[in-house]
């Protein structure tokens, strides 16, 4: 989608988008055009039972008066509460009705637009977020896929809306990063693998991203055999990808680490899942997606930060040679696990590459995303991803972080009282609990590879990286979760 700033007036037939606050209020710009319109604008929004709710959409098809194929009013609510989550709203919107519609381009005018949360230029930049999120489409391997189904709409362009170029030089990156996420996601599990989910983030060192991977042979001497344990049943080797921006030219250390699950197809091994919607498994590797994704944007922005993110990447099938239930494995960390269930294989990865991690670049603060437990869809839905810490000002930092950006979390408790339920009478601990407090658990366990005096938080985001129906600002698949979320983080904690 290109997005256009500083235009005077809207390109004869195409369309034209104006606002109207709460109760229709027109705008400004909605006004004259109405005038032009001889009310016709005034009374389609009184027909349609417009009331101007925050992006609810009027439409008029070739109004007589205006040379515009199709006017748009859009509502932007009660008066001083359109935010930039409401214009990110506003502008999904306005992208999923025009994206298939044969429009090619739509001139967007804030004349006249006033009390409002933000100021225009931000209100602008952020309607062309939504909008160029929502339009993102994974239609690559769809060849015949029917003309009118096809997108059409490639333009955005803003009016009147100040220095709104300004704003979005800031949010454009986002853009790019959050696409590239989604793609990861998307692609199916012969295309994307542990190998090449590597090749596919390689570019990144062309932004200035320093790239390091671990293979097989490597992770073997390093002890990761809570890792490896989960790979052994696939003949795709595994990889722990390591991604390092350093925006400040050496003059920062390493403090905060991100790491990512990355099963890439997640069968359940041994204990295998059923059948029936194990394609989705694809997906499992969501939390390194959104790390990869994540540090791609800050190299686009050149964010002022030093950041490392890391990629745990397995593929967890049944083979003869794959991991038991019953099996002992002996994780970096030395502590042993008993493998009760080989389909909690999330923790088993995780708990590996955070070892290497703090051993690697002792960070102050190790965020960890992942697909990780089924209970917390059951918990959340779809709304929320949830949030375990250690530390109540870390998860302060990345709650804000979520409201801010829309990748919303809500805080779990951890406890010593849920250790018994994951204690083994064989091992240091066992990988799974009972049904009770499963995502507790999960989060427990990971907990326990997390140094003394480190700030750690875990986000269980199984709910959140795959959506079956449309949102706001993305269409159904993959929703890029996480990757404005940390790159808000960043710019919050470490670039204040």
């Amino acid at each position: 989608m290109r997005i256009e700033f500083g235009v005077t007036s809207h390109t004869p037939g195409t369309a034209l988008v104006v606002f109207a606050a709460k109760d229709a209020v027109l705008s400004g710009a909605a006004q004259t055009l109405d005038a032009a319109l001889g009310g016709a604008l005034a009374n389609a929004v009184k027909t349609a039972r417009f009331e101007g709710d925050a992006a609810q959409i009027a439409e008029l098809l070739a109004p007589s008066g205006t040379d515009a194929s199709r006017v748009l009013v859009i509502g932007t609510g009660k008066p001083g509460h359109a935010d930039a989550a409401v214009f990110e709203r506003i502008g999904g919107a306005l992208a999923a009705r025009l994206l298939t519609s044969g429009e090619t381009k739509a001139t967007v005018d804030f004349g006249g637009l006033s009390d409002l949360a933000l100021d225009t230029p931000k209100a602008a930049a952020h309607l062309a977020l939504g909008a160029s999120l929502r339009a993102w489409r994974f239609d690559k391997y769809r060849t015949k896929l029917p003309e009118k189904q096809k997108p059409t709409l490639g333009e955005i362009a803003i009016a009147n809306a100040g220095s709104a170029g300004q704003e979005w030089a800031r949010l454009e990156p986002l853009v790019e990063a959050v696409g590239f996420a989604r793609s990861l996601v998307s692609e199916p599990a012969n295309v994307i693998y542990p190998e090449s989910f590597v090749e596919r983030c390689r570019p990144l060192a062309d932004l200035g991203i320093k790239i390091e991977v671990l293979d097989e042979s490597e992770m073997r001497a390093a002890g990761m055999g809570a890792l490896l344990g989960v790979a052994q049943g696939s003949a795709k080797p595994p990889r722990l990808l390591v991604m390092e921006w350093d925006g400040t030219n050496g003059k920062a250390k390493t403090s905060t680490v991100f790491v990512g699950k990355g099963v890439t197809f997640d069968t359940g091994g041994i204990s295998i899942k059923p059948a029936a919607g194990m394609e989705d498994m694809k997906w499992d590797m969501g939390g390194a997606g959104a790390v990869a994704g994540a540090m791609k944007a800050l190299a686009l922005r050149r964010a002022k930060a030093r950041v490392v993110g890391i990629c745990g990447l397995v593929e967890n099938m049944p083979d003869g040679n794959a991991q038991r239930p019953g099996d002992v494995v002996t994780t970096m960390s030395g502590q042993t696990v008993e493998v009760i269930n080989t389909d909690a294989e999330g923790r088993l990865v995780l708990c590996d590459a955070i070892t290497w991690a703090q051993k690697r670049f002792n960070p102050e603060v190790v965020v960890d995303l992942a697909t990780l437990t089924g209970a917390m869809i059951i918990s959340l839905g779809h709304e929320y991803a949830g949030i375990f810490s250690n530390s109540d000002e870390l998860a302060k930092q990345l709650v804000s972080a979520g409201i801010a950006t829309g990748d919303k979390l809500w805080r779990f408790p951890l406890g010593s009282a849920y250790d018994k339920l994951i204690d083994s009478p064989i091992a240091d601990i066992k990988n799974v609990g009972p049904r009770d407090a499963g995502s507790i658990t999960a989060a427990q366990f990971i907990g326990r590879f997390v140094n003394d005096g480190v700030r750690w938080a875990h986000l269980d985001i199984a709910g959140m990286v795959w959506a079956s129906k449309p949102g706001n600002t993305w269409e159904k698949g993959a929703t890029g979760y996480g990757v404005r979320l940390l790159d808000r983080f960043v710019e919050d904690t470490l670039e204040a």
